[in-house]
């Protein structure tokens, strides 16, 4: 990739220099027009900009000119008036410079326009939303809290209002009727948790009415790489409560205090994992008095068991979380630094934490509903965003999301001195040097900010601040609520300021009066993170527009990246040169040393966001296909003709599976008869000996497809108009669609789970997942249209009783309205109990089959450590005895539904028939 990269620029020059090139040809065309529009009247003006609206910006070069060229006059029209942000009185005086407008082109282009801190990203995206808006289709800016997106709008109202482009804003507690008018809008700001999970609200509508989103055109993403890169690991999820028990996870991490490290388990800090050594399982197995903990507990327990190991020994309070007063257990973004209330870890290690602190134990939910932030932002049609920094998440952005990244050059030149990383033995000769620099700042007058990477180290170096008598202030998640008024005086002399990674973004430290003569801000990096881009986050709050400022990270070989990814070498190198603790080093094979345990650390990463992307994208293709059906029934789909045409591929999927490959003597008519029976009976039309005189397979279809559409023609008879049927058949179909579908995510959660122990047999998990995922997806298609079916065959209907004496319209409209009321009525109650019903004994039967396979799979598992050969025999054998194969559809149901040259749903990419067909 790096060579290829290094060739081309050395052949054909640097693509993103050419870039930059034709964007700045283009923003001298703008500037020329935007002279032009300078003589117009207000008439004029006017009239220019209502003949632009419903226009698209890619119709042509010549548009999207005019269009920025408009909104670039509307900016100076505004220049001087007074308006209102967030309770302050402002001045616009936003006119853009030509980065701005490069900024601005590129976002429109759909690529990552990388600009500077202060170098105005605001207006840039106003800029940009605003030629978009003109389309009228809904353009979506998003921001990573509500008060950015509240801030972010009024900031760029003026301009909004002048093009005569309407505007709404979506944050928490923001009703549904007040969604569906935001939404509505040319301009919508919000945040990616808002837009994502209206998108999975709506795909769970039993209604058109409420629905709030329209189609999904143009979203502009502010701080791209936290929302694209460093919240994809997260997906967004509607849950409703398991109905599970809680007692276990008190036990659990009762039992787990009492092993100890080393002994009873291991800590593998890279993966942020533990396991159980021998000891350690033959310890639990002693406190909990049982002989086997895989076979007598299952795959679950020992799942759970994990949790509580993993919660104990891996994660660290007021680093990954902190406990709350009012909320308990709550989780610290590790790049941002914030809180994250309402975000809970899945698979139960949240339930593990909250056991672990001794606070409320919250019960496991099941998902009713998910989407990644990757799968759910490539549904746009148009797709950009910026940053100030991007560059070193190039790749991942080009590979996942086609996303082109173009660093956007200052205004002014930058004048911040990034010096080199000073590195010391231990964490107290750092933080002993961190002090006495400290102390010299204080007394220049030069303000500091000190950036660390957690609460806990946060509050560790402000302990020794104090021992020095120097004051300060600390901004990390426990004073969120103080974090404007600190940032504000961050700029000013003498200011000291402690600050976890809050600060690295979505600020704008601006410096007192004189602190420009002292150097500007010095930022000093605590240690060094995980990832080079929020260390560059952390040196952008200095040097801004132009401004001095200066850089510097302190780093320590015990500092948790040093020490988990490749300290060891250095630490022995120091040793062997008896360095004292205190000794500050400056060493360029030790800078070297940073930076690549940075990288690997970052590749680390990437792959895993990648492997949660591709088990997604498998879900996905099958998502898009069940919302697709759900969006089809909520629009004006003609329900009555697709029962029509389930009545026929049900018979045929039927008499397929109990004649194909076989001779006409050994086909199981008394299965075909009792299946065709289950949904309706008329022995004199259709009987058992009827079926057996068929000479072929297309005569039992056509008398079996004969029958049931007769009778389905019988029951629509009972309606009194087309509307009430189809009104009946749209809720029966959702009803089963959803439960269904939401039955099917936890299989797929399960199969997820299940199918890790693959690789012990030297299979690749990922393509089982697929081949047993597409199995599953074929069993929910044919599932559905049966439960739909069946539903609609045993729904009791009562015959509508029209007033034959009434003849007035009004009257007829009311037993209209009454007639189809208590028909839904009935339905509801109907569909109701019988799909309790029908999921109470699908669970039943889907526990006894998973405790059954999870022992077997627990047994192989635990067997696995000794001898994978060994394992790996028993496992078959198991399989064997009892016939079960984990979360695995009958694979001779077979489907009319997917055609031979569809896209295969297993997320291949490849034709169903090249694929899993």
């Amino acid at each position: 990739m790096l060579l290829n990269s290094w060739i081309e620029k050395l052949f054909l020059g640097d693509p993103k220099s050419a870039d930059l090139k034709r964007l700045n040809k283009i923003v001298k065309k703008i500037r020329i027009r935007e002279d032009t529009l300078q003589t117009f009247s207000d008439i004029e003006w006017s009239q220019e900009i209502t003949g632009l609206k419903g226009k698209d910006f890619h119709e042509s070069e010549e548009v999207l000119v005019n269009m920025l060229a408009v909104t670039m006059h509307a900016c100076r029209r505004l220049d001087g008036e007074t308006y209102e942000v967030m309770g302050t009185e402002e001045t616009w005086n936003m006119v853009p410079y030509n980065v701005q407008l490069v900024g601005a082109l590129a976002l429109l282009e759909g690529k990552i326009a990388e600009m500077r801190t202060g170098e105005g990203k605001t207006l840039v995206a106003g800029l940009a939303a605003s030629v978009a808006g003109l389309a009228q289709k809904g353009v979506h800016v998003v921001t990573v809290n509500d008060y950015l997106a509240e801030r972010d709008v009024q900031t760029n109202l003026p301009l909004f209002e002048t093009l005569g482009l309407s505007t709404g804003v979506i944050i928490n507690g923001t009703t549904p009727p007040e969604r569906k008018i935001a939404y509505n809008a040319d301009i919508t700001y919000g945040t990616n948790n808002e837009f994502g999970f209206d998108y999975l609200r709506d795909n769970m509508a039993q209604n058109e009415e409420n629905l709030v989103q329209r189609d999904l055109y143009f979203a502009l993403i502010d701080e791209v790489d936290s929302i694209l890169i460093d919240e994809s690991r997260t997906p967004l999820i509607i849950s409703a409560p398991s109905g599970e028990s809680i007692e276990k996870y008190g036990l659990y991490a009762d039992l787990i205090s009492k092993i100890k490290e080393g002994k009873h388990y291991t800590i593998d800090e890279k993966q942020k994992s533990a396991i159980l050594t021998e000891d350690g399982i033959t310890k639990m197995e002693e406190l909990l008095g049982v002989k086997n903990i895989y076979t007598e507990r299952g795959f679950k327990e020992v799942h759970h068991i994990e949790q509580a190991l993993k919660a104990h020994a891996c994660f660290k309070k007021d680093t990954d979380y902190v406990v709350h007063p009012d909320h308990g257990v709550v989780i610290v973004d590790e790049f941002t630094g914030r809180l994250m209330p309402g975000r809970r870890f899945s698979a139960g290690l949240h339930q593990a934490l909250e056991a672990k602190e001794n606070v409320e134990i919250k019960q496991q939910s099941k998902t009713m509903a998910s989407i990644t932030f990757q799968n759910y932002f490539r549904l746009y049609s148009n797709l950009s965003g910026m940053t100030g920094t991007a560059e070193t998440e190039e790749e991942e952005f080009g590979n996942i999301y086609s996303l082109a990244v173009l660093p956007i050059p200052t205004n002014k030149p930058i004048q911040r001195t990034d010096h080199g990383d000073v590195v010391y033995k231990t964490e107290a000769g750092k933080f002993s040097a961190i002090a006495e620099l400290v102390k010299e700042k204080k007394q220049t007058g030069q303000p500091i900010l000190i950036g660390t990477a957690s609460i806990e180290k946060s509050e560790k170096l402000s302990r020794i601040l104090q021992q020095a008598g120097l004051k300060h202030e600390v901004l990390n998640a426990k004073q969120h609520e103080r974090e404007a008024e600190i940032i504000v005086n961050a700029g000013q002399k003498y200011a000291i300021t402690i600050a976890t990674n809050m600060a690295g973004r979505g600020t704008d430290i601006k410096l007192g009066e004189g602190v420009e003569e002292l150097g500007g801000l010095f930022i000093l990096g605590s240690e060094r993170h995980e990832s080079r881009r929020i260390d560059n986050q952390l040196r952008g709050r200095s040097g801004r527009q132009g401004d001095r400022g200066e850089t510097q990270f302190f780093v320590s070989l015990e500092d948790s990246l040093m020490r988990i990814f490749g300290g060891e070498r250095m630490i022995s190198m120091m040793d062997s040169l008896n360095i004292p603790e205190d000794l500050p080093i400056e060493n360029g094979f030790i800078t070297r040393g940073i930076e690549n345990a940075q990288k690997r650390v970052e590749g680390a990463h990437f792959d895993r966001r990648k492997h949660v992307l591709q088990y997604d994208n498998v879900m996905n293709k099958q998502r898009e296909i069940i919302y697709g059906k759900r969006k089809s029934l909520l629009g004006h789909a003609n329900v009555n003709g697709e029962f029509l045409e389930m009545i026929r591929e049900e018979v045929e999927n039927l008499v397929n599976v109990y004649t194909a490959n076989r001779e006409s003597h050994k086909w199981d008519i008394k299965e075909i008869y009792e299946d065709i029976s289950s949904f309706h009976k008329n022995k004199e039309n259709f009987n058992l000996q009827i079926l057996k005189n068929c000479d072929s397979t297309d005569e039992i279809k056509i008398l079996a497809v004969n029958h049931l559409t007769q009778a389905y023609n019988t029951k629509i008879k009972l309606f009194i108009d087309h509307a009430a049927l189809e009104k009946v058949l749209k809720q029966i179909s959702l009803r089963v669609t959803d439960t269904l579908f939401i039955e099917h995510i936890q299989s797929m959660t399960d199969l997820k789970e299940q199918v890790s122990l693959q690789g012990y047999g030297q299979r690749d998990p990922l393509m089982e997942y697929k081949k047993e995922a597409f199995h599953l997806f074929t069993k929910l298609l044919n599932d559905i249209r049966k439960k739909k079916l069946s539903m609609f065959f045993h729904i009791e209907i009562k015959p509508s009783q029209p007033n034959q004496q009434t003849v007035r319209q009004e009257h007829q409209n009311k037993n209209l309205q009454t007639n189809t009321a208590a028909i839904q009525k009935n339905l509801q109650s109907d569909i109701s109990e019988k799909l309790k019903q029908e999921e109470s004994d699908n669970n039943a039967r889907r526990k006894e089959a998973l405790e059954a396979s999870e022992k077997r799979e627990a047994l192989i598992l635990f067997k696995s450590q000794a001898d994978k050969q060994a394992q790996q025999k028993i496992r078959e054998e198991n399989a064997k005895k009892s016939g079960i194969t984990l979360i695995k559809a009958d694979s001779d149901i077979t489907t009319t539904r997917i055609g031979r040259n569809d896209p295969c749903p297993c997320g291949s990419g490849k034709k169903y028939k090249k694929c899993c067909g």
